[in-house]
């Protein structure tokens, strides 16, 4: 089944007219894309967008052989343009199929929010799915296959990601392709980089591709090291790795300070930001976490799992860390080291970035200082990924 591009943009399309924005500033060119819509084998048309015909014809194709236009689109969506020769375009009733006379069968999915979303599976038996903008798929996913190929809004919804690996709609093989993309992220290389945490990627408007090809699905890092300094948004980083992935477990290692007011209100404000479908553990026994199978652990952070290890050795007081506080310190983050090394989880960890700053009046501040700073040097050496936050933009260390 081959399918053209004709669009890989919002309905708005990108950049969006007399926008003022960065992204809209910077998506010219290459980066510029029409309203999504798709052009199965030549023959079947999803969604109509203006200039339909002329993105056809610059991709090499022609809209003569259609036979079918469907919209996903509300009902109450932008207006559509029908280029002359076009048959009416109209929408399958959610939950029936159609079988058009080129073989191709397509099936109305219901979604969660107004519009249509379609399985379309070619005579050759490969399956598509291809969601509107701002949907994803009702209820619990069990579709009882794995898709070859998906496009969808993938930025906008990837809790919509998340259900369809959580039901086996999304597997290692199913090619996984953002489309409706708006301005909510820079275009180009920030795009690249966090559609390739998901597993998914963005072609240019115009491209073709063909379902069930083997394609290599961008690899998501077994293990990330997220730093960065205070308010820098590294934790939203992090949780934005593992946003469309099911039964994350978050690894809080704040420990229980239920008499802290204002503690338990940024904790209440990490929670609410949260997928639902992610569980929540607090504790600094992180080595048997990542010595056990299960769902990728999310660890937050590294800096409150060593002030919980410097407590536990006495490591504040300047004659215990002299005497013993100072090797009992390096025997538990070498141990913490050695899980990340042999752990077979998905794990992205966060941390802060230190010394950049002034430096700490105290011996045990200055202690602490120089410890992070040597288990944040010894985590990152055992991750595939390593990331520096800086003002919200996530600079690529490795990886």
């Amino acid at each position: 089944m081959e399918l053209t591009l004709l669009g890989t943009g919002a309905p708005a399309g990108l950049p969006r007219p007399d926008c003022p924005c960065a992204s809209c500033a910077t998506a010219r060119g290459d980066l510029a894309r029409a309203a999504t819509a798709l052009l199965v084998d030549g023959a079947l048309l999803l969604d109509l967008t203006p200039g339909a015909a002329l993105a056809a014809a610059r991709a090499g194709h022609s809209l003569a052989a259609v036979r079918q236009v469907l919209l996903t689109h509300p009902h109450d969506g932008p207006p559509v343009e029908l280029p002359v020769g076009l048959p009416t375009a109209g929408r399958v009733p959610d939950g029936r199929e159609l079988t058009l006379i080129s073989g191709h069968r397509v099936r109305a999915v219901p979604m969660d929010s107004p519009g249509t979303g379609y399985e379309v599976t070619s005579p050759e038996g490969k399956v598509l799915l291809y969601l509107p903008p701002g949907g994803a798929l009702a209820g619990h996913v069990a579709v009882g296959r794995t898709y070859d190929m998906v496009v969808a809004d993938v930025v906008g919804r990837p809790d919509g990601l998340a259900r369809l690996r959580a039901g086996g709609a999304v597997g290692a093989t199913t090619d996984v392709i953002a489309v409706h993309i708006d301005h909510d992220v820079p275009p180009g290389p920030e795009l690249d980089r966090r559609l390739s945490a998901a597993g998914a990627r963005a072609v240019p408007d115009g491209t073709t591709l063909i379902v069930g090809e083997y394609h290599a699905v961008p690899d998501v890092p077994r293990r990330t090291l997220v730093l960065g300094g205070a308010r820098s948004g590294k934790s939203v980083e992090a949780e934005r790795r593992l946003e469309t992935f099911p039964d994350v477990l978050y690894v809080a290692t704040s420990g229980n300070r239920a008499d802290d007011g204002e503690w338990a209100s940024r904790v209440r404000l990490h929670r609410e930001r949260r997928p639902g479908s992610w569980r929540t553990e607090e504790t600094c026994e992180l080595a048997p976490l990542l010595a056990e199978e299960g769902p990728p652990l999310l660890i937050d952070c590294l800096a409150l799992w060593l002030t919980d290890a410097m407590d536990r050795v006495g490591a504040w007081d300047d004659a215990k860390w002299a005497s013993d506080g100072q090797r009992a310190l390096g025997e538990r983050t070498a141990e913490l080291v050695a899980a990340v090394r042999a752990t077979a989880r998905t794990v992205v960890a966060v941390s802060n970035e230190v010394g950049s700053g002034v430096v700490p009046a105290t011996a045990s501040g200055r202690r602490f200082r120089d410890e992070l700073g040597r288990l944040n040097a010894a985590f990152a050496a055992e991750c595939e990924q390593v990331v520096l936050v800086v003002a919200g933009q996530a600079l690529t260390l490795r990886g």
